[in-house]
């Protein structure tokens, strides 16, 4: 899967979690917001490894 689906995935999981917050589903909402931080740190690992920069240095 390229970057750019990643990242599109990512921002559907968070909008879809911010559209069931709005509609009362906070469970719901609570998961997909979880997920959607989580894939956005693997994705930023996973560039920041392929440049060759493992560290925040």
């Amino acid at each position: 899967m390229s970057d750019f689906y990643r990242d599109l995935l990512t921002g559907l999981l968070f909008i879809t979690g911010l559209l069931g917050y709005l509609c009362g589903e906070f469970i719901i909402s609570s998961a997909l917001f979880a997920i959607a931080a989580i894939a956005g740190n693997l994705n930023q690992n996973r560039k920041r490894s392929k440049a060759g920069r493992l560290s925040w240095d």
